[in-house]
């Protein structure tokens, strides 16, 4: 596909890609959903005829892909792909990226939950047209999410913005990127995924629709709290050494207050009074050993980072998929 902006005007082929896992219940309304939206724009000449959504199976376990091979047949702006094994949302989102940006133009991705208010995919577009490059989904409130939820989220970006990691407020990966950002996107190697902090290192030109996200209607959330720590904890190791350098703080403050333990113990030995400074020498035992075992763990994350990255193993393998006997509908 020749690229568009080099001709002095954008191309408007539209690949909504749509990572899923374990979708069986919710996939016949986003199918439904999805491909009525496509063909609304197609009809109000927003996008082109040859515009779709890609499903990436993420290896489920459950009715996904032949649900998906069976709507791949009938319904003709749908097209799939599926891994060859459950490789986590990051890895399933790039790959679904990679595939899409060989056909199309423009890319949103969204998660099959339909959280994500689909009616500001027109806006996404429009933005895109008029010269954006990317364009962020930004939930304008979070009145769904409980109080727990909402103050960790809250703490997270907070925490991200202490750390120096640049991010979106309130976005997570329901956006649009035009084909030259995804090309940009794919020079990165990374190993562990964060793509919510590799987006804003991009550049382009960017923009933002607001919207409020909605309950889901059907199925269970595919990110728990201990996916969401782990993928957070990932977010702030990937692009941050921070704690590194806050390690480096604690031995300083540490040495200092050895030093001042240190003259106590010589007054007190001087003094004949010894016996007293049992508790803070036990204190201080369990003390320097707490802050030994946590450096170790900081440590211990960049180390298995870089243990990951220096394998240099691919992120996933396309196990089927109908990409290619649906390239006259999907590209040139």
């Amino acid at each position: 596909m020749s690229n568009n902006k080099t001709e002095g005007k954008k191309g408007n082929c539209l690949s909504i890609v749509v990572p899923c896992y374990n979708e069986e219940e919710m996939l016949p309304t986003t199918v439904d959903v999805l491909t009525e939206l496509i063909e609304s724009m197609i009809t109000a000449g927003k996008i082109s005829e040859r515009s779709f959504v890609l499903f990436v199976n993420d290896g489920s376990k459950d009715r996904t892909l032949p649900m998906l091979r069976d709507y791949a047949e009938k319904r003709r702006h749908v097209c799939f792909v599926t891994l060859s094994a459950n490789r986590g949302h990051q890895s399933a989102l790039i790959a679904g990226l990679m595939e899409a940006k060989k056909y199309a133009d423009m890319m949103i991705s969204i998660d099959a939950d339909l959280q994500d208010d689909i009616n500001v995919i027109p806006d996404m577009v429009d933005k895109y047209l008029a010269g954006a490059d990317i364009v962020y989904g930004v939930r304008s409130g979070r009145k769904t999410d409980s109080f727990f939820k909402r103050t960790t989220a809250q703490l997270f970006y907070k925490l991200l913005a202490a750390m120096g990691v640049k991010t979106v407020y309130n976005h997570a990966d329901f956006r649009l990127m035009s084909k030259r950002s995804v090309e940009a996107l794919s020079e990165y190697r990374e190993k562990n995924l964060y793509i919510r902090g590799l987006i804003p290192q991009l550049g382009f030109n960017t923009d933002e629709v607001s919207y409020e996200r909605k309950a889901r209607t059907a199925g269970e959330s595919k990110y728990p709290f201990r996916k969401m720590l782990a993928l957070a904890l990932n977010g702030i190791t990937s692009f941050s050494t921070k704690p590194l350098q806050m390690i480096t703080s604690i031995g300083i403050v540490v040495l200092i207050t050895c030093f001042a333990a240190a003259v106590y113990a010589f007054i007190s030995y001087f003094m004949n009074d010894v016996e007293k400074g049992w508790t803070s020498l036990i204190l201080s035992v369990w003390f320097l050993g707490g802050v030994q075992l946590l450096s170790l763990g900081v440590i211990g994350e960049y180390i298995g980072k870089i243990y990951a990255e220096v394998k240099n193993r691919p992120l996933y393998f396309i196990e089927d998929g109908n990409m290619s006997s649906a390239s006259d509908d999907c590209s040139d």
